[in-house]
């Protein structure tokens, strides 16, 4: 399903959105979280996907792989990190940002305890961040949340409490649990009144933008359709924004892909305002799996993202094959659930012969961002038949 979004424009970034996010402050970022041992100091590759563009009739997809980012797995080692160093620098302004991560701050931090809603990736970045600056963490999971998922988290030493209801009803747990003792909420979802941290979450993601623009500089190229998950909306506002603004009224053609039960950012497109999702919020790609926009980052989805589309849970599934077996003679990746949704939506597009409709042809250059690794990895084994392990060692 697409839907073409008529309140989008092709003009320069505007001036209110910069005060916002912006190219300095993403780079920021990408210098104050370059001393935390956990990331990866080269950052993150940019796989040039020759055999699958050629399969779908295109010139060029590159896809930016996450899941070597860190061992945590996913894009959002730099969001909640990025949130809490800058949370802790309002409250102690003479700390060396570049050493919050590195513990050297753990005695001043005992005290100041954090608390965060996640389906997972969130929360686990949340908890490891915390855990290496001294800060004590909880974190609110739902039902839906698997027991692996509730370990990979609960390994970096935060106290878990798990709710029976879903994931907005975890983010109103989270946010009583804060009133209640005192603590602050870190969460990558922004509602009345709290926009602030999710405001530095998305600038951290910002710094995935960074460093892709600077890979496709070095081979001289350049995408004309980029294509980003949805979830709440921060992972599209914080990438998007940074493109927006570097290439402004020559931008790409900006694409949202989210699970059909969780469409809360298409359903916010059709109504042109924050929207909720109208399915079950159930979905295999759990990091997707949002009920609620993102008021901030509506704010940049709004007059920029041209397309939104919605798939399956079997594309995603079947686009995580794709990619572990190395189809098209393409390397092989690590592409997890919620990872492969770019990919998902350009095989369903190719197959139905829709790509046309979000102005892809053979002249296209296509990027997409694979967000995630093996983050839960019995599951991604029983979907791809393979262990992320034997899938490395092949590239």
């Amino acid at each position: 399903m697409l839907f073409k979004n008529t309140n989008a424009t092709f003009t320069a970034y505007p001036a209110e959105l910069a005060k916002v996010l912006n190219q300095e402050t993403a780079q920021q970022s990408k210098q104050w979280l370059s001393s935390w041992p956990l990331l990866n100091p080269q950052g993150t590759p940019l796989w040039d996907m020759t055999g699958t563009a050629k399969a779908l009739g295109i010139q060029s997809l590159w896809i930016k792989d996450e899941s070597k980012r860190s061992d945590l797995g996913s894009f959002k080692a730099l969001g909640a990190p990025n949130a809490l160093i800058n949370l802790i620098l309002k409250h102690f302004p003479t700390l060396d940002p570049e050493k919050i991560l590195l513990g050297e701050y753990r005695d001043q931090l005992a005290e100041f305890a954090v608390v965060s809603a996640t389906d997972g990736n969130h929360g686990r970045a949340l908890a490891a961040a915390a855990q290496a600056s001294g800060c004590p963490c909880t974190i609110v999971i739902h039902a839906q949340v698997s027991q692996e998922r509730e370990d990979a988290i609960a390994a970096y030493g935060a106290t878990m409490v798990r709710i029976t209801g879903n994931y907005d009803e975890s983010v109103e747990e989270a946010d009583r649990i804060a009133k209640q003792h005192g603590w602050t909420v870190v969460s990558d979802t922004s509602y009345e009144g709290y926009t602030e941290i999710p405001r530095d979450v998305m600038q951290g993601y910002g710094v995935m933008a960074a460093e892709t623009v600077a890979q496709l500089e070095v081979m001289q190229q350049a995408p004309t359709h980029i294509i980003l998950q949805g979830g709440v909306g921060g992972l599209a506002a914080g990438v998007f924004s940074y493109f927006w603004e570097q290439d402004g009224a020559h931008r790409p053609t900006f694409i949202v892909v989210e699970p059909h039960q969780a469409d809360c950012l298409y359903q916010s497109a059709i109504q042109g305002k924050p929207a909720s999702a109208t399915g079950t919020v159930d979905s295999v790609m759990a990091g997707l799996a949002c009920g609620e926009t993102s008021q901030i980052a509506w704010a940049f989805l709004q007059p920029s993202v041209d397309h939104f589309a919605l798939i399956d849970d079997q594309d995603a599934i079947e686009a995580m094959k794709q990619l572990a077996h190395g189809e098209h003679g393409d390397t092989p990746i690590v592409g997890g659930e919620s990872g492969v949704a770019g990919l998902a939506l350009l095989n369903q597009l190719a197959k139905q012969d829709q790509l046309q409709e979000i102005g892809i042809n053979s002249d296209s250059r296509v990027l997409i961002f694979n967000t995630e690794g093996a983050t839960a990895p019995a599951l991604f084994q029983e979907l791809t038949g393979l262990t992320a392990q034997a899938i490395i060692a092949k590239q």
